[in-house]
């Protein structure tokens, strides 16, 4: 273990060193006035490769009669093919079917139809267009390097040294910047994020990651009926390398949103922010009119003895990542989104539908391009799926994907209570019962000789090899947001008591040893008015209301000292299980309340002694503590670095339903 963290480490320094070498050249480069971005015939495509003199077209198809047929068209929807052109199959592989056009077809679209039909056409994109026009119906043809923005050839992964180090901002396009009070421009688009009021924010906020929701081409939203104001959160995937022309600003050009992208990337970079996306491989929009069934009948899909499909996605399908040409297109759609948009890390939808050696071949694929990137999902699945539990990325299996993390459910459930009851409570509401697992998350859910797994609530041994396996949270996009569920699960709970529980939970998190994850908008006090799957609620229910700054201002502020304690104290982001053992002691206490102490340095941190004391009940409570002389840095909903007074002995009394936090 320790060989292969210092692995790990070595390959993430020698990343930054790259990474700052490249951005120095690329600077020189500018400065001498050469261009410095790569030639459209270095950034190959799967399906696609244009040239000024022609185009290669090769796809992995089976036909239903004799012949796949591709054929070009001048737009993106409407009017008839330009030409039409039979594929020839590859005589070396022969369910692969090839053609080259010549001439330059640079901004002409094209569909790929297997269905043999003079005229009942099946046509699709393929499987892997990497730029389509409006409701990606045609793939389009182009030139990679003419959507670059000015200076992307500079644009590089914001490095780290550890996962540990991350703080995950979880957003959706539209949520984000879609209300008057955002005072943003480009509501609800990719170019949101490049606007000064959101990048500050999020800075001044202390986040140095946002992932954000599918941002791929999906199916739920008309792009053509844009006014229509229809929602949805994306998880319904069409074109799985594009980006969706509902949040570009011009959906019928397919550079404008592949540009709008990247600027969005490269103003998140430039801010010192990662990019994650959440990708959908685990099923698609149906099974009928996917670009995987209209071109490959049947091979993409999982099924079940009797022959229906198999649905561990609850969406109706799901797809057979342990087919050769399935785990293909995940690694190299991976890949793709690395080397063509710089992205920073993923997050897998439903890991657990997925099978383990996929995922570890991703890994080890976005490994190879730059080891930094961060990569994390759903360690479950929505439904059983047609492959055996031990084969699937479950996050009992994460041990078996090192590099590889998963959603804590067991800390998340013991803070507010289980998902399949809103209205249960749990540890914010002082039931008793819920320290064990409190502590196995605070842990990073790894072993440590005081955490009995016998008492957590959903695992019942450590699944993560390393605290950076475990990603740390009390709310996301899916499900109650943390507001709606405390009022759900404690009826009649006043704002002020709200405010402090919803602080004591998100301490829970970002200092833990794993990796924290919050929801946009959980800084001001964001509510869906008590939607539980708001997946295509309006606007007024998803938004953000920006004007809940000025009426909790109390609340940002806790955010963002809370936020800034874990990242000037290493204490809190020891990264590795050794450290964890060493460093992390907890403190003997009653029921709703956990305590621990980062001893010892922790991490070389300045302070020598940490203690911080979670306490939910109703009622202060004195709590037991290594005898010395301590500086109070966090007590009753805030939270000041520089010391809020003093406390000597060996007991200390803590406020009801907050945390305190003291040093030596």
């Amino acid at each position: 273990m320790k060989t292969a963290q210092f692995i790990m480490t070595a390959l993430m320094t020698l990343a930054a060193a790259n990474g700052a070498m490249a951005q120095d050249c690329c600077n020189d480069m500018q400065k001498a006035g050469k261009e410095c971005h790569k030639t459209s015939t270095e950034r190959q495509s799967y399906e696609c490769n244009y040239t000024p003199t022609a185009t290669t077209f090769r796809f992995f198809a089976k036909p239903k009669g004799k012949n796949v047929v591709l054929r070009l068209y001048k737009e993106g929807m409407g009017g008839s093919p330009l030409k039409t052109i039979k594929l020839k199959r590859d005589k070396q592989q022969p369910d692969f079917w090839t053609a080259t056009v010549k001439g330059d077809l640079k901004g002409l679209f094209y569909t790929v139809d297997v269905s043999g039909s003079k005229t009942d056409w099946v046509e699709s994109p393929g499987v892997f267009a990497t730029a389509v026009g409006v409701n990606g119906k045609r793939a389009y043809i182009f030139d990679r390097a003419t959507t670059d923005p000015e200076g992307w050839c500079c644009d590089k992964r914001v490095p780290t040294t550890s996962p540990a180090d991350i703080i995950i901002y979880e957003m959706h396009h539209r949520d984000f910047s879609i209300d008057a009070s955002s005072g943003i421009e480009h509501k609800g688009k990719f170019l949101a994020l490049t606007e000064p009021k959101a990048i500050n924010h999020l800075k001044t906020l202390g986040v140095n990651a946002v992932h954000i929701l599918p941002s791929y081409d999906y199916g739920s939203v008309d792009e053509t009926r844009l006014s229509d104001n229809k929602y949805n959160w994306g998880y319904d995937p069409v074109n799985y390398n594009v980006p969706d022309g509902s949040y570009s600003t011009d959906p019928y050009k397919p550079e404008v949103r592949i540009n709008e992208f990247k600027q969005m990337v490269q103003a998140l970079h430039k801010a010192g922010i990662r990019v994650i996306l959440d990708v959908v491989y685990n099923h698609t929009y149906d099974i009928d009119h996917s670009n995987f069934q209209r071109t490959y009948p049947d091979y993409y899909y999982r099924k079940n003895a009797d022959g229906t499909y198999s649905n561990g996605s609850g969406c109706g399908n799901e797809t057979a990542s342990e087919q050769p040409m399935m785990r293909k297109f995940m690694v190299e759609s991976v890949k793709y989104w690395m080397n063509e948009y710089h992205i920073d890390g993923f997050r897998f939808d439903l890991m657990g539908v997925h099978d383990i050696e996929t995922m570890n071949a991703i890994r080890k694929a976005a490994t190879e391009i730059d080891p930094q990137v961060f990569i994390y999902g759903e360690g479950w699945s929505a439904g059983s799926c047609a492959l055996p539990g031990e084969q699937l990325g479950m996050k009992a299996n994460i041990p078996q994907m090192p590099g590889i993390a998963a959603f804590s459910d067991d800390l998340r459930d013991a803070l507010r209570g289980p998902f399949s009851d809103d209205t249960k409570p749990a540890f914010l509401a002082a039931i008793p019962g819920m320290e064990e697992s409190i502590k196995a998350g605070i842990a990073g859910m790894t072993a440590h000789p005081q955490v009995d797994y016998s008492k957590v609530n959903y695992s019942s041994r450590p699944y993560a090899l390393e605290p950076t396996q475990m990603i740390a949270y009390v709310s996301c996009h899916d499900d109650m947001c943390l507001v709606d569920r405390i009022k759900a699960s404690i009826p009649g709970i006043q704002t002020d008591e709200l405010i402090r529980l919803d602080e004591l939970a998100q301490t829970a998190v970002m200092l833990s040893q794993g990796v924290p994850f919050m929801l946009a908008g959980e800084e001001m006090l964001r509510d869906k008015k008590g939607v539980h799957n708001s997946f295509e609620s309006p606007d007024d229910i998803n938004h953000l209301d920006w004007n809940n700054l000025n009426r909790y201002p109390e609340v940002f502020e806790y955010y963002k000292n809370l936020i800034k304690l874990r990242t000037n104290h290493p204490a809190f982001r020891l990264g590795t299980t050794e450290k964890v053992r060493r460093h992390l002691e907890f403190l003997p206490t009653q029921d709703a309340l956990v305590a621990f102490r980062l001893k010892d340095h922790a991490g070389n941190d300045a302070w020598n002694n940490i203690i911080v004391i979670l306490n939910a009940n109703k009622e202060s409570r004195l709590v037991d503590i290594p005898e010395g002389h301590y500086t109070i840095v966090a007590c009753d909903g805030v939270i000041n670095e520089d010391g809020m007074g003093e406390v000597q002995g060996s007991q200390v009394n803590v406020d009801p339903q907050s945390a305190l936090i003291l040093h030596d």
